[in-house]
């Protein structure tokens, strides 16, 4: 018997050019919005030493405060995903920003333990709902065919800001006593600012939806939107009517390892993250700056690896191998850097770095394709607080581990287990990816198969 091939449907010229213009119109200024936001998370990884030295906050208590960050992020997460929705993503999405980037410039009077708890709370809180709610607003401008590439460049950006915050928090922490300022306050005060003016810029350049893109024609809109609407139905039917309601998604055993297999990512970025800079000083004679240089190579190697895993994922439809392997790399990283001397452990962290990049960024297209309707905002708000959770317990558990052995190996041990645990959870993710998406796929590249791992009953 002989099977014909699948039929190939191509696209609307109307769809195709609205997804093109969304692309180079909206990608570029979250992604630019992701680096301020990244940049503000992690810069405190740089000012690790400054602040033991200045304001007496030692391992332990710079890896609470580090961690208490995600605390009030994780609280704060799905009411903020719900205003989002409520309000729009223009809006919301302008004044997470400009909070966050105020109170990370206050972060220049941590003078003591107490202060750094609280700021880090309060920058939690102020930026709580920010990449949750990035990931929802994709689901409202592009369809499943490209999303992966979307969600790839939106990771692609934390990698870019790894490069730029590496030499410029050197730079700054180098700028001691200009204008009565210690380094480490100035680099705080000035990534501060910098999310705020970009607030500015998000709120004269974001739209929230399709019909209110005035560079979109009225056929373009009408073709964007009835795709979207078409992979919405799609969704609900490959869901049988049965995707569990708000309250039920914290019973729903597929949302419990979405959320299981994000923490995991998380634990092991923010382990690395962290850290990093301590590992590369180990290296022995480098100043600030070069430390900060040093700290970006992994981060330019996992740029590059996101972006041709977010290719093929799209292309093949495998988004739980690419998401797989990712954890492979994640685990076999750790465990080597956890027992390598200095500059082997670097490299292995270069290993690492790649490793959780291609697994957090191959994500959020499988929960996307998951969650039908009104549960979109939510389940993905709920999948990201608690997977970054992860980012409280990394900094605690190796922060503790190096104040009582001196050496944050045994943590790392901890976290690629952890990796591998995820590793064998990626076979039971469920999702649908829809027959549309699948012609649309085929029909930006004739090679592409239809999605093998198109499940939701598996």
């Amino acid at each position: 018997m002989t099977h014909s091939p699948p039929v190939v449907v191509p696209d609307p010229p109307a769809l195709t050019a609205a997804t093109s213009k969304a692309f180079r119109r909206l990608v570029p200024l979250v992604m630019l919005m992701f680096v301020a936001n990244y940049i503000d998370r992690v810069n405190i990884g740089y000012a690790k030493d400054a602040l033991e030295t200045d304001s007496g906050i030692g391992p332990a208590a710079y890896g609470l405060g580090a961690g208490l960050f995600f605390v009030a992020y994780a609280i704060l997460e799905v009411p903020s995903n719900i205003m989002l929705e409520r309000c729009g993503a223009k809006f919301w999405l302008t004044r997470i920003m400009i909070t966050w980037g105020l109170v990370s410039a206050l972060m220049m009077f941590a003078h003591n333990e107490i202060i750094f708890y609280v700021l880090r709370l309060a920058l939690g809180a102020a930026e709580a709902g920010f990449f949750a709610g990035v990931i929802f607003y994709f689901t409202q401008w592009f369809p499943n065919a490209i999303r992966g590439r979307a969600n790839a460049a939106l990771y692609s950006s934390s990698a870019i800001a790894a490069v730029i915050a590496g030499p410029m928090s050197g730079a700054l922490l180098g700028m001691h006593d200009l204008l009565g300022l210690r380094g480490w306050q100035w680099m705080f005060l000035v990534e501060g600012l910098a999310a705020v003016l970009i607030g500015a810029l998000v709120w004269v350049r974001l739209e929230s939806r399709p019909d209110d893109a005035a560079w979109l024609s009225d056929q373009e809109k009408a073709a964007l939107k009835q795709r979207l609407a078409t992979e919405e139905v799609e969704r609900a039917a490959a869901n049988h009517g049965q995707s569990p309601s708000r309250w039920a998604l914290l019973r729903d055993p597929q949302m419990l390892l979405f959320c299981f297999v994000y923490f995991a990512a998380q634990l092991a970025q923010y382990s690395v993250t962290f850290w990093l800079p301590d590992f590369v000083r180990e290296i022995g004679g480098l100043s600030d700056f070069t430390v900060g240089l040093v700290s970006v190579i992994p981060f330019v190697a996992a740029f590059v690896a996101i972006l041709i895993a977010g290719r093929i994922s799209d292309r093949t439809g495998l988004r739980r191998t690419v998401l797989a392997s990712g954890f492979v790399l994640a685990a076999l990283g750790l465990a080597v850097a956890a027992l390598a001397g200095a500059v082997f452990a670097v490299v292995m962290m270069i290993v690492a770095t790649v490793g959780f990049k291609v697994a957090a960024s191959s994500f959020f297209v499988i929960p996307q394709q998951y969650l039908v309707g009104a549960l979109a905002a939510p389940g993905i708000a709920l999948i990201n607080s608690v997977g970054n959770l992860g980012g409280f317990v990394a900094p605690n558990l190796l922060g503790q581990v190096e104040k009582h052995t001196g050496s944050v190996s045994i943590g790392l041990l901890v976290v690629a287990a952890v990796c591998v645990v995820a590793l064998l959870g990626c076979a039971l993710l469920r999702y649908s990816s829809g027959a549309r998406t699948a012609q649309s796929s085929a029909a930006a590249d004739p090679t592409t198969p239809a999605d093998p791992e198109r499940t939701i009953s598996s």
